[in-house]
């Protein structure tokens, strides 16, 4: 278990910067890409997911999160008719993902299943330029003594240190390079749900952890700083609240505390749609608020949009 941000921040050497990056945001805030006409159809896939899409009078999160997801994509590659190296993308499912790192003195893995990972041709270009990432060194990065910041972690023997990004990247495989991590938090009980904060926590280890491989993949083992620092993005959602991450590793010399930092900008808690009504409210026999009603909010959608255009507009 991932117990928050800032955990998670110590254990992969990283400065947390709020919101999202200039790039990003730049293509959100862009009226000439046009993002805004597709709101309706936005609109319209919120309204597939949560109140037709059902015979229930209240649909169940386990199917409509990942109907809404899938929906979500389908708008985005609409763009690709605008901007053809969109169509150079692959999405992973059910992958897994491997990477070791020493942490002072400390053996670190992360590992596991990693979301469904979309793979592109060319890798996302560095978000932050290099000044940015020299005056990481003045950073300070967050310690919890007398707490150890591995005291949740769980304890394994590890007897080989992998390091791997999964089937998707061997050798020749043309869309070798990891865009964005999706997360969805779709069980349909909430205590089996990570709470937004973990969500979070899960979301930085894993882009990091892709990342990580990716970098010993081309550059080997030895720690440095790299010459061309690896971008990877992270998209989490519950099926109505998103979690937006922009990950860069700037190092993967991670023993000590002192030097440059990787970096990370989260935008938390991003509601795509206000409570759903599926079925209409009535008091006093009088219908106060009639069923299809849904608070869209169209930043959300766009934040979405922006990060899949990412690296391509």
């Amino acid at each position: 278990v991932f117990p928050g941000v800032r955990q998670a921040q110590w254990l992969t050497k990283t400065k947390l910067v709020e919101g999202l990056p200039p790039a990003v945001q730049g293509i959100v805030d862009n009226p000439a890409l046009g993002l805004q006409e597709l709101e309706e159809r936005a609109k319209h896939v919120v309204s597939h997911a949560r109140l037709w899409d059902t015979t229930e009078v209240a649909p169940r999160r386990e199917k409509y999160c990942p109907v809404l997801f899938e929906n979500l994509l389908h708008i985005c590659r609409l763009m690709s008719g605008k901007y053809p190296s969109l169509s150079k993308r692959m999405l992973a499912r059910n992958f897994r993902i491997a990477a070791t790192w020493e942490r002072e003195s400390i053996l670190l893995q992360v590992r596991g299943l990693s979301g469904v990972l979309m793979n592109s041709m060319t890798p996302i270009p560095p978000v932050a330029p290099k000044e940015e990432i020299l005056a990481t060194k003045e950073h300070v990065l967050e310690t919890f003594y007398p707490i150890a910041p591995t005291i949740d972690l769980q304890e394994v023997n590890v007897y080989r240190e992998l390091n791997d990004t999964g089937q998707c990247f061997r050798d020749g495989y043309p869309y070798s390079h990891p865009h964005t991590l999706f997360f969805l938090e779709s069980a349909n009980v909430r205590t089996d749900r990570f709470r937004p904060e973990q969500l979070r926590a899960k979301m930085l280890m894993f882009a990091f952890g892709n990342a990580l491989a990716k970098a010993k993949a081309l550059h080997g083992n030895d720690p440095k700083v790299l010459e061309q620092p690896i971008v990877v993005q992270s998209i989490g959602t519950d099926g109505q609240l998103f979690q937006f991450m922009v990950f860069q590793l700037n190092t993967t010399d991670l023993v000590s505390n002192d030097g440059v930092k990787n970096l990370v900008w989260i935008d938390s808690d991003q509601n795509l749609y206000e409570r759903a009504q599926c079925v209409p409210e009535v008091k006093k026999r009088v219908v106060t608020k009639p069923a299809g009603i849904f608070g869209f909010q169209p930043d959300t959608f766009k934040k979405f949009l922006a990060l899949y255009l990412h690296g391509t507009v």
